[in-house]
């Protein structure tokens, strides 16, 4: 009893604060205009110490949120664009936005909790404001065109899970209004009825199944720091793996695609503990790897792969994201090497071949590779001769030592006249 009155006590205190949880609508201007437009409804899964033990709490995001005007930006003069949202005391969900001219993406994802907040975050051992970052969390839409996603979409951020849903946003905006042209996540068309087809007496005609494109160029890709040196290096052949509604077969398929190198140009940043490669081909293709290092161990690895495809035989925008990967394990000062093909498996409609891939995204000096680790692949086909090779030798022992012994027991049958 004195529980469930805790928790009521608990659930009111936290409606006194933030208010009624319902989509919240947050937009950024500039003078008269705006520039960005969310409307969504956002919840927050928070896990934190207390004194002898941890608790996960879910925050939602209230309809008392505010636009901070001072940390937002319509991303004039060469700025990020930037919307911020705060609410309660010391929390905030910020999105910042970057454009290749003719896509808009939510570039990073950034959430602040304030561990001081009592009604938040009872018993909690610290008093610290928090401050997670994610990137490329798929979020994207053609310039000019609304960004939808009804569906639920979760997204890990630094050890908390952020739940968007009911979303509908646009930056770059030309207006003060969202466009009406929608670009729908993959979500929301999966939960979209396909109209009923009509049987006629006429011929179908069989779409033939696509040759496969076969073994893609192995491309040579880098980002470089601001004095211009390489700080990340990557040479690999890839290919793409996706499942899409087609507009010329009107159903789902599934195709190889290659990566093409030189029509494929490489961007990206280095941080400290992490970094990105961003792979742009034409504007129909954008793919971004991200690699996280543990600071702790030393080690790094692939933690997320997002594909934005704009395919003419879509029936609307592609995106694929995955910020929980483990893929391309190596140590900070090494570079990574699989000569082996792999498959990186994304989400469901998307997934990464890699060929005669090595990458370098930490400590890399005189814009070469470092020393190989090589993958357990590669290691396990190098075995194989090595042990094939050993049974052949001991065969050809054996054979040997037999015909000794048998040599010498023909000679043991001779008798000296």
């Amino acid at each position: 009893m004195k529980l469930s009155h805790a928790l009521a006590a608990l659930i009111i205190a936290w409606f006194a604060v933030f208010g009624r949880i319902q989509a919240v609508t947050l937009e950024v201007n500039q003078g008269n205009s705006t520039c960005i437009k969310a409307e969504l409804t956002a919840s927050f899964s928070i896990t934190y110490n207390t004194s002898n033990s941890t608790r996960t709490v879910q925050v939602p995001l209230p309809d008392s949120a505010t636009v901070d005007a001072g940390s937002s930006s319509c991303g004039l003069d060469g700025n990020t664009p930037w919307l911020v949202a705060v609410f309660g005391p010391g929390h905030a969900l910020g999105l910042s936005f970057s454009t290749n001219g003719s896509l808009y993406s939510v570039a990073n994802l950034t959430l602040q909790y304030n561990l001081s907040d009592t009604s938040v975050f009872p018993e909690a051992n610290s008093s610290d404001v928090v401050t997670v970052v994610s990137s490329s969390v798929g979020i994207w839409a053609p310039i000019n065109t609304t960004y939808r996603c009804l569906s639920s979409a979760t997204f890990g951020v630094g050890g908390v899970t952020v739940t968007f849903s009911n979303m509908r946003l646009e930056a770059y905006m030309p207006g003060n209004d969202l466009s009406p042209a929608e670009s729908v996540c993959m979500a929301d068309q999966a939960s979209t009825t396909a109209p009923p087809t009509t049987t006629t007496s006429a011929t179908t005609t069989v779409t033939p199944a696509p040759t496969p494109p076969g073994t893609p160029e192995r491309g040579v890709y880098s980002v470089n720091n601001t004095n211009g040196t390489a700080c990340l290096l990557a040479q690999m052949g890839l290919q793409l793996n996706v499942s899409y509604f087609s507009q010329s077969q009107n159903k789902t398929i599934q195709e190889l695609v290659n990566v093409t190198p030189n029509l494929t140009s490489s961007s990206g940043s280095c941080e400290a503990s992490s970094a990105t490669l961003i792979l742009t081909e034409g504007r129909a293709t954008t793919l971004t790897f991200t690699f996280t290092l543990n600071s702790t161990s030393n080690k790094y690895h692939l933690s997320a792969l997002t594909l934005l495809a704009n395919w003419s035989d879509m029936t609307a925008p592609l995106s694929a994201s995955n910020t929980s990967l483990n893929y391309l394990r190596s140590t900070k000062g090494r570079s990574y090497m699989c000569n082996t093909e792999q498959t990186l498996a994304v989400v469901p409609s998307f997934s990464l071949n890699t060929f005669k891939l090595q990458v370098q995204p930490f400590e890399v000096t005189t814009n070469q590779f470092a020393t190989a680790e090589e993958c357990q692949m590669d290691q396990d086909q190098m075995l194989i001769p090595i042990i094939v090779g050993a049974a052949l030798a001991g065969l050809v022992l054996i054979v040997l030592i037999a015909y000794l012994i048998g040599r010498k027991r023909s000679h043991a049958g001779y008798q000296t006249i």
